[in-house]
């Protein structure tokens, strides 16, 4: 990467990280519209009965497309323990990049936070959504542990852990992958092949939901050399593999989600991609080849940039996703130097991101609509997650520099 862009990266942060110390560590989210008593049960409606539950829920999508800050009509602001991950992850990778303890101080403070934020109901640390979240299967309470956000805090605590040593990471590491091994069901989907639950009660079906189970079970094996982990991630691997489409695309889950989008399809390449770098395994390695050709001819718009769908559920309120642009560098910078078309695209994202994106504040814009923009600073979509994967950029791109600099 030039330097000028190097550069251009690190004002970008500096700023960023100023506005979080002003801004403070709750948000609104997303889902907020839908969080609340009154969106919640017209959400729930327009569920068992679409045709009609349009009308319930025709304010809140006015609102989403036109009216981004009335969110907090609808629900109060909130801390979201997948936020504080990001936040650990990105504040961990940022202060390596630089050599700042006062950024690894950071790290710690969110790593603290989640500790006293983790589901009190489950005996193992674990973590999911401040609100009461109503989707198409039903409504996930508040407090409910998550597949998909438990494994982002369990590699928080991973990356302080390889800069301090505490030890008392380490223990929450293993309770976390004791909540992920035995609180998290799998149900056997063929031979050899298992899909696991997104929480402890349902029965399964998402892919990503498998994919990120499926990562955490693997890196696990290695940091504690238990191999019983590799044995049940790799059923939950299987089937990750198995539900690629032939076109190299995943759809959401095996029922009726059957939408193909950005973010979920960058989550469960990641996850190969992480799982191959652990294990060396084949069938990651093959269906990455098919998942990126996917990705790059179908998942970017006329302008190479970040489209939300390839196949969409429903009616969508914007044009692209700030959601979007942070898992797309995440899967760059893992996979760039295998595929030299990421470097490209990269470049292109991280151009647009830099000058269209970020506000004068330091915080970035949420979405692009289709008449302006939607500026809510939401931690969980995706002020942490953006944060995070340019911090990644910034400590790899320095890697690289230093690895250079030694073999010279």
């Amino acid at each position: 990467m030039e330097k000028e862009v190097t550069d251009k990266l690190l004002v970008a942060l500096e700023g960023f990280v100023s506005w979080l110390e002003g801004y403070g560590e709750t948000s609104f989210d997303h889902q907020s519209f839908y969080a609340g008593p009154i969106g919640g049960r017209a959400k729930a409606f327009y569920y068992r009965k679409p045709k009609v539950g349009l009308l319930a829920v025709a304010p809140m999508v006015f609102c989403e497309a036109f009216v981004p800050g009335a969110r907090r009509l609808f629900w109060k602001s909130s801390r979201f323990p997948i936020a504080d991950a990001h936040y650990a992850m990105g504040f961990a990778l940022f202060s390596q990049a630089l050599n700042e303890k006062k950024y690894y101080e950071k790290a710690v403070h969110f790593l603290e936070i989640l500790e006293q934020a983790r589901c009190k109901r489950y005996e193992h640390f674990c973590w999911g959504y401040p609100f009461d979240w109503v989707t198409r299967t039903g409504t996930i309470r508040e407090g409910t542990p998550l597949i998909t956000t438990t494994p982002y805090v369990y590699e928080a605590f991973q990356y302080v852990y390889e800069i301090d040593k505490n030890p008392e990471w380490l223990e929450t590491m293993k309770s976390i992958v004791d909540h992920a091994m035995y609180d998290i069901k799998d149900f056997g989907f063929s031979n050899g092949v298992a899909t696991c639950s997104y929480t402890p009660f349902d029965k399964g079906g998402v892919i990503n939901a498998s994919a990120y189970r499926a990562f955490l079970l693997t890196s696990a094996s290695k940091q504690f050399a238990e191999e019983k982990y590799w044995q049940t991630a790799e059923g939950n691997l299987n089937f990750v593999l198995e539900q690629q489409q032939p076109n190299g695309s995943w759809y959401y889950a095996v029922d009726s989600r059957d939408f193909i989008d950005h973010f979920h399809t960058c989550f469960v390449l990641k996850a190969l991609a992480k799982i191959e770098k652990l294990t060396g395994h084949t069938g990651c390695q093959k269906a990455i080849e098919k998942g990126i050709e996917y990705y790059i001819k179908n998942l970017f718009d006329e302008n190479g940039l970040p489209k939300p769908f390839s196949k969409a559920p429903r009616l969508t309120v914007y044009r692209n996703e700030l959601y979007d642009y942070a898992e797309c560098i995440n899967l760059c910078v893992l996979l760039k130097a295998r595929y030299h078309e990421l470097e490209k695209i990269l470049k292109t994202v991280l151009e647009d991101l830099l000058r269209r994106w970020q506000k004068p504040d330091g915080s970035f814009r949420a979405r692009k609509l289709f008449l302006g923009w939607d500026n809510v600073p939401m931690h969980r979509w995706a002020q942490s997650q953006i944060f995070r994967s340019l911090s990644l950029l910034l400590y790899e791109e320095g890697k690289k520099e230093r690895e250079c600099s030694i073999k010279t």
